[in-house]
Order: structure tokens, then sequence, then C-alpha cells
């Protein structure tokens, strides 16, 4: 899939990096073109993409912290510069574009479903959106914006590609001490979704390409990606067992949202020497993936790689029922009644107002 990149936001520029040095290393060469935009001048700095400032007649340059009704109004004033800017990131051979943003900052919340909008009105090509969402620990404003957000990234986008930043953090690491390593973690997942079909060694028997991706998302709303991979011997015959064994491994312990089984669609995929890759074991991945999903429309193939392990992918799309998105919605519900109380009550204890005695 030849995709276009826009990161909003701090996380946002740097998963879009993340993205495109994983493509680069590669050698995929899926990604046509990168943009990172933020309120904050100190975030875009270290990135070595091309950077956007937003926002510098209300903010200076400081960002918005973690307001993100200030996010989207900054980003909804600068909307035109912004698509002026990715008239060189957005080319005629581009099928996709993906807005990618932090859901419980400021800038990448408020601003990513505005963009998202504009994209859409004015491109044809599909705007899908990689929204990142805080994990337990992270503070409540947090969770209430990241609610709010994906609430309106998936009414606007054609499809948000969720990653829960719990979902791969290893046991007692921090947030803070995880990050760079869960975009590294995005980096390489979504960058084998994203190179799907592109210029690869060998010829498969049934290779993906992007519009067997771009059908699986149709299903609208919420997807997830899973991964897993396993060695593989040369013998293709002895690697049917390690191919439905990863997948099972992708689907129930690797998805970028846990917890998440049932869908509306999936896509398959399976990455390796071509040579090692048997037929029989890529369809009976599928036939497992369709069975646990519950779902009538699981497409498969794969996708020949100079490597001695296999890999299997599952992206799965119309994930709204959930259980981990559902407790993570009742918790953005309880963390905004708390940020709204909270701030009545601020509001109280204020000098602005005289006391009536």
């Amino acid at each position: 899939m030849k995709a276009a990149l826009v990161g909003v936001g701090q996380a946002g520029g740097k998963v879009t990096e993340a993205l495109l040095e994983e493509d680069r290393r590669a050698g995929y060469d899926a990604i046509r073109g990168t943009l990172a935009v933020n309120t904050a001048k100190t975030d875009l700095e270290p990135l070595e993409i091309e950077t956007m400032l937003v926002g510098q007649e209300r903010v200076k340059g400081h960002g918005v912290g973690a307001d993100n009704e200030l996010g989207a109004e900054v980003m909804q004033s600068d909307v035109r510069e912004v698509m002026g800017a990715l008239d060189d990131v957005v080319d005629a051979q581009t099928e996709a574009i993906f807005v990618v943003a932090g859901l419980g900052g400021g800038t990448g919340s408020g601003g990513a479903p505005v963009l998202v909008k504009e994209l859409k009105r004015v491109h044809e090509i599909p705007v899908y959106a990689l929204g990142i969402l805080p994990g337990r620990e992270e503070g409540g404003i947090y969770q209430a914006n990241a609610g709010r957000s994906l609430k309106t990234l998936v009414r606007e986008a054609d499809s948000t590609l969720l990653v829960d930043n719990d979902a791969w953090r290893k046991a007692g690491e921090s947030v803070t001490d995880a990050y760079d390593a869960i975009n590294e973690r995005i980096a390489r997942r979504v960058g084998v979704l994203l190179a799907a079909g592109e210029n690869v060694e060998g010829v498969g028997e049934s290779v993906v390409d992007s519009s067997e991706v771009i059908n699986t998302l149709k299903s609208g709303n919420m997807s997830a990606v899973g991964f897993a991979n396993a060695d593989a011997a040369p013998d293709p015959g002895e690697n049917v067992n390690v191919i439905t064994s990863t997948a099972r491994k992708s689907l129930l312990t690797g998805m970028s949202v846990p917890e998440t089984t049932e869908a509306g669609a999936a896509l398959v995929v399976v990455a390796g020497d071509s040579d090692r890759i048997p037929r029989k074991g890529v369809e009976k991945a599928r036939s497992w993936v369709e069975t646990e999903t519950r779902s009538m429309q699981v497409r498969g193939g794969d996708f020949p790689v100079d490597s001695e392990t296999v890999a299997v992918l599952v992206l799965l799309s119309g994930i709204a029922r959930s259980e981990r998105i559902e407790a993570f919605m009742e918790r953005a519900r309880e963390a905004s009644e708390a940020v709204q109380q909270e701030e009545v009550t601020e509001t109280f204890q204020n000098d602005q107002l005289d006391d009536l005695l």
C-alpha cells in the first residue's frame, strides 16, 4: 500500500518517524511521504522528518497542554496551511492517508479528528486514523481526552486503527520507559501491513495486495492488528502447524487491542520465505481466524520476504464490540465526569468572584 503519513502531536510525530525508519530499514518503500504537525516547537525539533508548527498566534509554540478543545480550535484555524503543506506528501500514487496521533494529549487528540475530516473532504482515497490509547496508569484527563477523540475519529475516519499503550508494555515497565519500545512495535506491525503488495523478494502463491487491506478496513469504525513470529523449517511441510500456532498467538496474545477476537472482517498475512510457506498452512490459519472471529469476511495470503522465520499478522476490522474497548470507554466516561466536577470546584475556589457574604 502506497501510504502518506501525517503525525499530529508529540506521539503522532514520533510514531510517524518510527514507521518511516522501519519502512526504509526493511526496504518496503510503501510510505510515499510524511509530515509531523504540532503546536509545541520543542516536540518537533528532535524529529528528522518534515515538520510544521501550528497555532503560533494562539500558543506561541508552547503547545496546548492537555487541552484538546484548544488543540481542535488551533487545527481548525490552521487546517488550510496544513493541507497546503501536504501537497508534497500526498501524491498521485498515494492509495491511503494515515493520520497518526496519541489520543490522550491535547494537540493529537484534538487536532487529528479535524484534520481527518478535512482530508476526507478533499481526497477520494481512504483516510485512516492510527490512534494510540493511553494506558490505565495515565491520568484521568488523558482518559477523558481519548474517549472524546476516539468517538469523533470513528465518525470521521474510514477506519481507526487502535493501539492500546498497555498492550505491548512489558510487566513492571513504566509508561515513560516503554514509549520508545512501543513505537518500535507499532512500526514493525503496521509496517508489514503497509508493505503488503510492495516490492518484495520472491513470488508467493497468493500474495496479499493493498486492495485486500483496503477492503478489509471497509468494515469501518475501529480496527486492530496482531503479530507473532516463530522459526521456520526449510521444509514447507513442517511449517503448517507453525503457521497455525503463530496465527493463534497473533490473535490471542499479540493484538494491539488485547482481548479482541470478534470482528466484522479480518485479514491474515503470513510473511516469510516463499519456499518455506505452505499454502495449506496459510489456508488453515485463515480458516481458524474465520471461526474465532465469527466473520465470513476473512481474507488471507502470503507476503514473501527473505527470512528464516515466519510471521503472521492479523488485521481485524469492525471491533466495536471488543470488551477491552468497552472497558476503556467506561473508564473515559468516568474520567470525564471527574474532570468536569474538578473544573466546577476550581471555579468556586478562585478569587475572580466575590463571596455573597
